[in-house]
C-alpha cells in the first residue's frame, strides 16, 4: 500500500513538472518542483488580474468614449464616432489583436480574418464578448517562422487601417 502511494505521489509530481517546466525530464529535486510550480500558478494569477484590469479599463473606455460628455480620460482612445478600435501586440512570432467594434460594424472581424489570410498568418484563436452595443474581439496569431519585424511592421500597419 505504502509502495503504491509513493509511486502514485511521483507520478503526480511528475506531471506537475511537466505542466510547468519546459524540461519534463529534469531529475531536479521535488522541493524546487514545487517551488516552481508555486512561482508560475502565482505568475498566472497576476496574469489574470492584469488581463481583468485591461478587460475593464477598455469596457469602461468604450462606455463612456460612447456618452456625450468630453471629460472622459479614455475618449480620445475611444472616440464615439469611431466605430472601429484596433490594438496590435507582438511577442516574437505570436500576435494579439483586441478589436473592438459595435455591433453594425461586424464585418470588420471579417476584413481581419482576411489580411491574416493574405499575409499567411496562422489564427490560433479567436473569441468575442458583447457589451450592450460593442463588441470586444480578441484573436491570438502566430507568424510563420521566416516572418520578420517589417512583416509584422506591415501587418499592423494594415490592421491600423481600421482604426481611425
Amino acid at each position: 500500500m505504502e509502495t503504491h502511494t509513493r509511486n502514485q505521489m511521483k507520478n503526480l509530481y511528475f506531471q506537475l513538472n511537466s505542466l510547468i517546466s519546459q524540461d519534463a525530464s529534469s531529475t531536479r529535486p521535488i522541493p524546487d518542483q514545487i517551488d516552481e510550480a508555486t512561482n508560475y500558478i502565482k505568475q498566472l494569477q497576476e496574469n489574470v488580474e492584469n488581463l481583468r484590469q485591461r478587460r475593464d479599463s477598455l469596457l469602461l473606455g468604450v462606455v463612456e468614449g460612447s456618452q456625450d460628455d468630453n471629460s472622459s480620460s479614455t475618449r480620445a482612445s475611444y472616440p464615439s464616432n469611431s466605430p472601429v478600435r484596433i490594438e496590435v501586440t507582438e511577442n516574437g512570432r505570436a500576435m494579439e489583436v483586441t478589436l473592438i467594434t459595435r455591433l453594425e460594424s461586424q464585418s470588420k472581424f471579417t476584413d481581419v480574418m482576411h489580411i491574416f489570410h493574405e499575409e499567411n498568418v496562422e489564427v490560433v484563436k479567436a473569441s468575442y464578448s458583447v457589451h450592450e452595443n460593442t463588441v470586444f474581439h480578441t484573436i491570438h496569431a502566430k507568424m510563420d517562422e521566416a516572418a520578420t519585424s517589417d512583416d509584422f511592421a506591415r501587418i499592423t500597419e494594415n490592421l491600423k487601417k481600421f482604426d481611425p
